[in-house]
C-alpha cells in the first residue's frame, strides 16, 4: 500500500467550495475557467521571459528549426 499523498491547498479549497453536485455543463465551464486561468499565467510568464532576454519572433523561428528528438532503437 502506497503512502497517502497530501492534498494541495488548491485541492482543499476546491473541495470546500464544491461540496455539492454540479451539472455536467457547470463542470465543463469550471474546467474551462481553470484552464484559461493557468494559460494566462503561463502566457504572462513567457512574455516576461522574452522581454527579459530580448527575444522576439526570431527566437521562435530558431526553435522551430531545432531537432531534439531522441532516436529509438
Amino acid at each position: 500500500m502506497g503512502a497517502a499523498k497530501k492534498l494541495t491547498n488548491l485541492q482543499i479549497e476546491l473541495l470546500e467550495v464544491f461540496k455539492y453536485d454540479l451539472s455536467e455543463t457547470q463542470l465543463k465551464e469550471i474546467r474551462a475557467l481553470l484552464a484559461d486561468y493557468f494559460a494566462e499565467k503561463v502566457t504572462h510568464d513567457i512574455d516576461q521571459l522574452f522581454e527579459a532576454k530580448g527575444w522576439g519572433a526570431e527566437k521562435i523561428e530558431e526553435w522551430s528549426k531545432e531537432h531534439m528528438r531522441t532516436k529509438y532503437n
